[in-house]
């Protein structure tokens, strides 16, 4: 107890009995030793994105395979190694021109890499069949829902979801270290940024003079 006090605070009239009150402050005081060796943009975007809320839900998740939880040895390699920002690969040249360095980020933006159209139908296929689940009829693409520039949502569920009117949904991928993000994510969370981004967009349709759906991004 008095150590306990002298590194964290007088003690409360009632002692808890819940251990998150005497492990937090202590976890706290790790946490900033160690965001105070961070030095370059990369590792304090990778620390974090690391411990934001929920972050590391899916290393919890049960390698279900018929649920599609199991991951193959190769993308946990990469998702251990991005979430604490180690080398995952040489440093080489991609096809579109830009060099690639060693942690490999460069392959989540690159409009050339062959699995970054994979990965986005991945995520709006797990939009829609949790939707479909919930007995929620959806499509994905939906026609005649396009504005001006052509752009469509990813999705809209069809039957009304509120005020009489349908949901429409995009999905968004934001790499918390890819060199257009890394600045903003060494001093704030990923999601935030996420947050601003979509306010951003939703401010810029309600000020232009650009026709908009009838359907509402909720």
């Amino acid at each position: 107890m008095t150590a306990w006090s002298t590194a964290f605070g007088a003690l409360p009239d009632t002692l808890p009995s819940k251990q998150p009150f005497w492990d937090r402050p202590g976890v706290l005081a790790d946490r900033d030793t160690v965001e105070s060796t961070l030095t370059s943009p990369l590792h304090r975007a990778s620390f974090l994105a690391a411990s934001s809320p929920n972050s590391g839900d899916w290393l919890f998740a049960m390698p279900i395979t018929s649920c599609g939880l199991r991951l193959d040895d190769e993308a946990v390699r990469v998702g251990v190694g991005l979430r604490l920002g180690l080398s995952l690969c040489v440093p080489h040249q991609c096809q579109c021109g830009s060099l690639v360095s060693s942690t490999g980020v460069h392959s989540f933006v690159c409009k050339k890499a062959p699995g970054r159209t994979a990965r986005h139908h991945a995520l709006n296929d797990l939009i829609a069949r949790t939707l479909a689940s919930a007995g929620i009829s959806v499509t994905k693409k939906p026609n005649g829902l396009t504005r001006s520039d052509g752009k469509r949502p990813d999705g809209l569920t069809l039957v009304p979801w509120k005020n009489g009117k349908p949901l429409t949904w995009n999905t968004t991928i934001i790499c918390t270290v890819a060199d257009s993000y890394v600045g903003g994510s060494a001093r704030e969370a990923a999601q935030q940024q996420r947050r601003r981004h979509y306010v951003r967009r939703r401010n810029m349709r309600l000020c232009s003079k650009e026709p908009i759906s009838s359907s509402q991004l909720l």
